[in-house]
């Protein structure tokens, strides 16, 4: 895709159609879509159920949905779109070059508990569904078989979720007509519940209930999965999101009061081992309700998972995380497979689903990593909002509202820290701590790279280009380069070219690769140099674009030679009468932490960081899409401070 179709893309932004509904209902909505199983339960859990904590509860859960997932969401932060990007990534990008460098850190931290949620929803949402059949089997031993579907989920992923999303929008849209039809037939049993749509009810359960603030911690399940409607603009779009959240809205309130208004027959009872959806859900049912759950919580965990793969490639193209190889399984649109995340994410689910053993244990850890992300993009969403120019007492509104609002529930989810929180803090601050290390030690390691001023060495390139005492080392040379100037070049390309051991080549090639804050760009610029012997090619790709450079290059020179800007046909004699294309050869430098360095501590911390980091990074080759059978790695060490006051003395006879 280039640079001309993004306005396209950007103009269906808004458009609404049948298909794209039904995908943003089986896309979007799979995590918030679930939550229903579980929010009750995390609520009440053992307590003795009352009027004021029902119709409380319900308030609560209703206007949450309508402050922070509608308001905040659907209306406010879906207008911040990248070129039809959504995501927290996607607005910092947006936000990136009009404020200062510590806006990166509210995006590091809520990409980080982002990707720590991705840990957790799988293991609550499975256990929940999965926990029905208590019904019939109270001793039942759920883990097993929670544990064997999240290992088939994730195995699954390697060959690819096209066939899966297909069934995506369909089953959703029977899930959360089900959820509603069966919500709103307990309902009319007890229609009274709706006098709970007052907010007072709010108040008076955080006012008059023992400990009631606390039990925002549990409330705030509810809205889990809001982040997916912006980070999944890009597949689905905005109109459609809009349109088909009205109908999951409606399907969740009504699931939600049909409960509310089941545990108001049951005042002055606990709720018992199995969650209140259930309780609603007819015999006769039953079975197809556990089913159609549990087909659910396997969509909204893949869709946590196929989210966390899109995160971590958007956080290298970033440079905030260290290079993974990519796979792309199908030709379906954004996705992509990365096998080191993927195990690990495995890895972290089993890790939870063993340690909590059931849903009612993982809430806490769950509300924790959900709720920090929010924060974060409330901040970066201040930020845009200035940018934007928008209103400076409505901006300040805004953001006091919500700030408020998810500072209240994440002081509420702070008093379960013990009880499973510490996880989620844990797991997110790894992450901070990995892709800030990254980062840090790529802005130092970049900081200390010389450069030389490229004119003064092209005469002398083109001699040694047409040297024939020197061993032709390739037909064609090439070069990546840092440099995002053709007037200058590394200090290491001219050591290798001419003072190491001398390559002579008939071209030499230098490429650079920018990535752009728009995602799908794909443009290029390429400088003559020296005539037939060197020139510089200077790649903009947006960051969701994968560098396939080998492909990239040889499309750029395929240009050249039908333009006769350059003669690729090999200079060897004997090839030459028959027309044959000359060897391309690619040099790429594989730096290590010299000896001789004499660093401050700070800087000596990041950089052996760094390199422990690098150790499960790609190198340049696969990273940028290069062929192996065409590469040369030169080890360079990284030179950055030399030791001072060396007294070395000279013995002499």
């Amino acid at each position: 895709m280039n640079s001309a179709s993004l306005p396209s893309a950007h103009s269906h932004l808004n458009k609404v159609s049948l298909q794209g509904l039904l995908i943003s209902i089986g896309i979007v909505f799979g995590d918030i879509g679930t939550s229903p199983l579980y929010t009750y339960k995390a609520i009440f859990g053992e307590r003795i159920l009352t009027e004021n904590l029902v119709l409380g509860s319900f308030s609560a859960v209703f206007w949450t949905l309508t402050f922070q997932t509608t308001l905040k969401y659907v209306i406010i932060t879906l207008n911040a779109d990248n070129n039809g990007e959504g995501g927290i990534f996607s607005l910092y990008t947006l936000v990136r070059r009009y404020t200062g460098r510590w806006m990166l850190y509210p995006a590091i931290v809520g990409g980080s508990f982002l990707l720590a949620d991705g840990i957790i929803t799988p293991p609550i949402s499975v256990s929940s569904a999965i926990e029905g059949l208590l019904i019939y089997y109270p001793k039942l031993d759920t883990v097993p078989i929670v544990l064997a579907i999240i290992v088939l989920l994730f195995i699954t992923q390697q060959f690819g979720t096209q066939w899966l999303g297909r069934l995506f929008g369909p089953i959703m849209v029977v899930w959360f007509a089900f959820i509603g039809i069966i919500g709103f037939l307990s309902l009319v049993q007890h229609p009274g519940v709706l006098r709970a749509l007052n907010p007072w009810h709010v108040v008076t359960l955080l006012r008059d209930y023992p400990g009631g603030f606390w039990l925002l911690g549990g409330v705030f399940l509810c809205t889990t999965g809001a982040e997916a409607l912006y980070s999944d603009m890009g597949h689905c779009g905005r109109g459609n999101i809009r349109v088909s959240w009205g109908f999951v809205k409606l399907m969740l309130l009504l699931s939600y009061a049909g409960q509310a208004a089941w545990l108001m027959q049951h005042l002055g009872k606990q709720l018992g081992p199995t969650s209140s959806f259930y309780e609603i859900v007819p015999p006769s049912l039953l079975i197809f309700a556990i089913g159609i759950a549990t087909l659910a919580t396997i969509i909204a965990s893949q869709a946590l998972i196929s989210g966390s793969f899109t995160l971590i490639g958007e956080a290298i193209r970033l440079k905030l995380w260290p290079r993974q190889r990519v796979v792309y399984p199908t030709d379906f649109r954004g996705q992509l497979y990365i096998p080191q995340i993927n195990w690990l994410l495995m890895a972290g689910c089993i890790g939870v689903v063993l340690h909590f053993r059931e849903s009612k244990n993982m809430e806490a850890a769950f509300g924790l990593a959900v709720t920090l992300t929010m924060l974060m993009s409330t901040v970066l969403m201040n930020a845009y909002l200035r940018i934007k120019r928008v209103n400076p007492l409505l901006t300040l509104a805004i953001t006091l509202l919500f700030l408020g609002i998810e500072s209240s529930f994440l002081i509420a989810n702070l008093i379960k820290f013990e009880e499973g929180g510490w996880i989620s803090i844990l797991l997110g601050l790894i992450l901070i701590t990995v892709m800030t290390l990254w980062h840090r030690g790529k802005e130092l390691k970049h900081s200390f790279v010389q450069f030389e001023p490229l004119p003064p060495f092209l005469e002398t390139l083109k001699e040694l280009s047409n040297d024939t005492t020197v061993p032709k080392y390739a037909t064609h040379l090439v070069y990546l380069t840092s440099s995002d100037s053709a007037d200058q070049i590394e200090t290491e390309t001219i050591e290798s070219i001419l003072y190491r051991s001398p390559k002579r080549a008939d071209v030499y090639w230098l490429l650079h690769v920018e990535v752009m804050d728009e995602p799908f760009t794909m443009r290029y610029k390429v400088e003559t140099l020296a005539d037939q012997d060197v020139y510089y090619i200077k790649f903009f790709l947006g960051f969701r674009i994968e560098p396939r450079l080998n492909l990239f290059f040889r499309l750029v020179v395929e240009d050249m030679v039908k333009d006769k800007e350059v003669e690729i046909t090999s200079r060897y004699q004997s090839l030459s009468k028959k027309k044959l294309t000359g060897d391309f050869r690619f040099v790429v430098f594989k730096t290590f932490l010299s000896y001789e360095n004499d660093l401050p501590l700070g800087q000596k911390l990041i950089m052996n960081s760094y390199f422990l980091i690098r150790r499960t990074a790609l190198h340049e080759a696969p990273a940028y899409g290069l062929d192996t059978n065409n590469i040369v790695v030169e080890d360079v060490p990284l030179l950055f401070s030399i030791p001072k006051n060396i007294a070395l003395i000279r013995e002499r006879n």
